[in-house]
């Protein structure tokens, strides 16, 4: 073997200090490992330098080291910023370079989320795309361009109180460049830098790296997550870069109120695309929800009516839009120094007319309609792979049937348990979404139903949403409205879920609990649900997860310390002089595999708590 070629393996110390432990990952410059720090005590990611071929490892040296100092310079002039993998050092072994990195734990990529658990909610990719583009803007503000965003560049990880994914970060800037800092490019010109159906078109065609280049990567970033596949999938990457320069992007059917925005995002003329400023408001936009005055308004308009955020933009033309169209066309805003579209008044025009036109169509069928036709009322409402034969009602609980048992992948077939008492349900209908048609539904519906059920979502552990759309047919018969379902994200729920739980009742499982519940604890082993107005023993404040090894057995005797270490109640306003930890487990987090852990605050005296609360 070559001298100084790195030799990898469990149990290997790198520089004295860092005891590999697994492999985590693998790369374009090599593998990243988890390490013990001996030193200090701690976990650390460590990023090893790899050559494909060891014969070039000598020739090689040189650019490699310098490109992993680059990366661990760039990467740690944002140390601290919150959506960036922190870089703590680069450090020679064996005349090669390694990064010692910040480790996440229980860390996933979004491409890998979305390969096991199928497309995300359109407010969920608007969530991540505003923590990836804060740390991009941050990048950029230092001269720093990424050149490599992509779903597995993106890491979701828990938060403190152990909601999943909570965390965004970006990681690998490890082909990131300063374009005015006068640096060596590391790079042969023949090789395209970044991941191909990724790259800008200005990018691919040799064009230099710039802030606009990073945001069209993070439109595709946002497509494939919303969408499951990206913009330019193709059989081969040459066929991807191809398809990014000459191609339109692959028509969107789930992004919803996402597509604007990506349709902006993915503009290929880099003077026209939107920049990051209004991206972000446009993402703001479809994250922050809506009132019930704005819904309403908004389900008055008809199907050519502006997005929610019109102010950043003109509507090319005005067509009923058909499923997975993107509805709008982008163009930037009055003042800003762009090309114009050509005949732009005869399209807006054109599309007004054809508008009109197609209204009085549909007011024409509709009051020549004979008498006693309603064929929609007989229609099932959701369709026949969802098999309800009635419309969905507030509070019912169901059982999803999944293609394959893959959970959310494709379309369940639900059954509904209207009392939440004769089955162990897999969700509750929590929220509808009214439209003024099905295919607005269809456009809108998920995204708004993550916007109505956001707030329960964020309040249980284990959960994710799922908007039931009513078909053409049966829009009518589902009362022109989209369910808004709550379902557990690895398994049932157990019971009622938020406000359709009774006061008094017991908790079957923990699935069932949610942050600020009350508590009477007449053992530790049962618990019920009480107005926080009275006496209670016990407030829930969060969540913690305990490893994969750990049985349920074991868990009841090591959770209290956990919720102490990972939710500490002094976090929550409760003086640690008279409160202290305490946790509920249950079979249900230990069946579906999450191992969930439902922190609580109790008073150290065993009293109550009432009236003397943060």
């Amino acid at each position: 073997m070559p001298q100084g070629s790195p030799t990898s393996g469990v149990g290997r110390v790198i520089a004295g200090r860092y005891l590999l432990l697994n492999r985590l990952g693998s790369g374009g410059m090599g593998h990243v490992w988890l390490a013990h720090d001996q030193r200090l005590a701690c976990e650390v990611a460590l990023k090893e330098i790899v050559f494909s071929n060891p014969a070039s490892a000598d020739a090689e040296r040189e650019a490699r080291v310098a490109r992993a100092q680059a990366e661990a310079r760039h990467a740690a002039g944002l140390r601290g910023h919150p959506h960036v993998v922190t870089v703590h050092d680069v450090l020679e072994h064996d005349g090669l370079p390694w990064i010692v990195m910040e480790y996440v734990a229980d860390a996933v990529d979004l491409r890998d989320l979305v390969g096991r658990q199928g497309p995300l909610a359109p407010a969920e990719c608007a969530r991540i795309g505003l923590a990836v583009l804060d740390a991009l803007t941050a990048g950029h503000e230092r001269g720093v361009m990424h050149r490599d965003v992509k779903p597995a560049n993106i890491l979701l990880a828990p938060d403190r109180n152990g909601s999943p994914y909570a965390r965004v970060l970006l990681t690998d800037y490890g082909i990131s460049v300063q374009p005015d800092a006068g640096e060596t490019r590391y790079t042969l010109t023949s090789v395209l830098v970044g991941t191909a159906g990724y790259l800008a078109p200005e990018r691919a065609t040799g064009g230099p790296p710039t802030a606009a280049a990073d945001l069209f990567s993070l439109g595709c970033t946002l497509y494939h997550a919303v969408e499951g596949h990206g913009p330019f999938t193709r059989e081969s990457p040459l066929a991807e870069v191809t398809a990014v320069v000459m191609e339109d992007p692959l028509p969107p059917a789930r992004a919803g109120a996402l597509a604007p925005v990506l349709h902006a995002m993915l503009e290929k003329d880099p003077l026209r695309r939107i920049p990051a400023a209004e991206a972000e408001a446009a993402l703001s936009r479809i994250v922050t929800p809506q009132t019930e005055a704005e819904a309403y308004a908004r389900t008055q308009t008809d199907l050519g009516s502006p997005s929610p955020w019109e102010g950043l933009a003109v509507p090319v033309a005005v067509p009923v839009p058909t499923q997975g169209s993107p509805p709008y066309g982008w163009v930037p805003a009055p003042g800003r120094r762009r090309r114009a579209r050509p005949r732009l008044l005869q399209s807006v025009l054109a599309g007004l007319l054809g508008l009109v036109l197609a209204l009085g169509g549909v007011w024409y069928a509709m009051a020549h309609q004979p008498p006693g036709k309603d064929t929609d009322r007989k229609s099932p409402p959701y369709g026949t792979a969802v098999g309800l034969s009635a419309p969905l009602e507030d509070g019912d609980c169901v059982t999803a049937d999944w293609p394959g048992g893959h959970l959310f992948q494709g379309t369940p077939r639900l059954a509904v348990d209207a009392g939440c008492r004769t089955t162990v349900p897999d969700g509750q209908v929590m929220a509808f979404v009214s439209t003024a048609s099905a295919g607005e539904a269809r456009k809108v519906g998920a995204d708004r139903c993550a916007q109505r059920t956001q707030e329960i979502r964020e309040k249980l552990a284990d959960v994710r949403g799922y908007a039931v759309v009513p078909t053409d047919a049966g829009f009518d018969a589902a009362g022109r409205r989209t369910a808004c379902l709550v379902l557990g994200a690895h398994g049932p729920v157990y019971g009622p879920l938020g406000s359709h739980r009774a006061l008094g009742s017991a908790f079957a499982d923990t699935s069932t609990m949610q942050k600020r519940d009350c508590l009477d604890v007449p053992s530790n082993r049962a618990a019920s649900l009480v107005s926080c107005a009275g006496k209670h023993d016990q407030v829930v404040v969060g969540f913690t997860r305990l490893g994969a090894d750990v049985t349920l057995a074991q868990a009841r005797t090591r959770s209290d310390a956990a919720c102490a270490r990972d939710v500490p109640p002094a976090d929550y306003g409760f003086d640690p002089s008279v409160y202290q930890a305490a946790s509920w487990t249950s079979e249900g987090p230990w069946k579906s595999g999450t191992h969930f852990v439902v922190c609580a605050v109790r008073k150290q005296n065993g009293g109550t708590m009432e009236g003397d609360g943060p």
